[in-house]
């Protein structure tokens, strides 16, 4: 399974705000092994909205868009994915009906609160107020992260693919030294390969076999100056 977050803010676009949802959002899918394929801001723009979301769900299996749900004047993330779509905002009555049961009356909300696209599925929050929503293969959550990882937990278990197994060396040569290595490691093993310089080189040797991981970090150990070894263990990645 693929799939592509759409991060929705100006305050992102100037640095205002950290986007701490696409890290979290990122490191989950990964953990349920699916590949993300993108992670992309938008600003508070209904066409600017509709484009990446109507592009990136005809590529990917799921897009979850965050930030830009409720009722002020630059919350139109729901407006520009009902546009990606060709549909409607319309007032949603299991939302209404939702809120309601949370002591919210129509007087205690502005009206835009619970108008959604049509024919989607509404998602409450249970953090906050502004519902989300899935329309087909697009989820909507709320920007605030402590409502967005809510909202995402209700619908986790529909995101899955591929686990992968990942052994980390750490390798005291310069990154530059080990290039030939690491395309001999390509070559020989059913492996992705990373390196990431820092005080060491770490050598991220990712596979969908364990013992293949596995031998192929043995290989670096020998053919390396490793000076650390790291326990592998199961993560998430992108569907074979």
């Amino acid at each position: 399974m693929n799939a592509a977050v759409v991060t929705v803010g100006d305050e992102l676009l100037v640095g205002d705000t950290e986007n701490t949802n696409a890290t979290w959002l990122c490191d989950r899918l990964d953990a349920r092994g699916v590949g993300v394929r993108r992670v992309t801001v938008v600003p508070d723009e209904v066409a600017e909205i509709a484009r990446v979301v109507n592009e990136y769900r005809a590529e990917y299996d799921a897009v979850i868009v965050t930030g830009g749900l409720g009722p002020t004047h630059d919350d139109v993330t729901m407006e520009g994915v009902a546009a990606a779509f060709g549909r409607d905002l319309v007032e949603n009555a299991e939302a209404a009906a939702w809120l309601a049961e949370r002591g919210y009356s129509g007087s205690d909300l502005a009206a835009e609160t619970t108008h959604l696209p049509a024919d989607c599925r509404p998602l409450p929050n249970e953090a906050g107020v502004a519902p989300g929503a899935v329309v087909d293969s697009v989820y909507v959550l709320p920007g605030v992260p402590g409502e967005m990882k809510a909202m995402f937990e209700l619908v986790e278990d529909e995101f899955a693919g591929t686990l992968t197994h990942v052994v980390t060396v750490d390798v005291d040569e310069p990154e530059s030294e080990l290039l030939d290595r690491i395309a001999t490691l390509r070559e020989r093993f059913d492996v992705r390969v990373g390196s990431y310089p820092g005080r060491v080189v770490t050598v991220k040797i990712t596979a969908e076999s364990e013992a293949e991981a596995e031998r192929a970090a043995a290989w670096v150990r020998e053919h390396a100056d490793a000076i650390e070894e790291t326990d592998g263990d199961s993560v998430g990645d992108e569907a074979a």
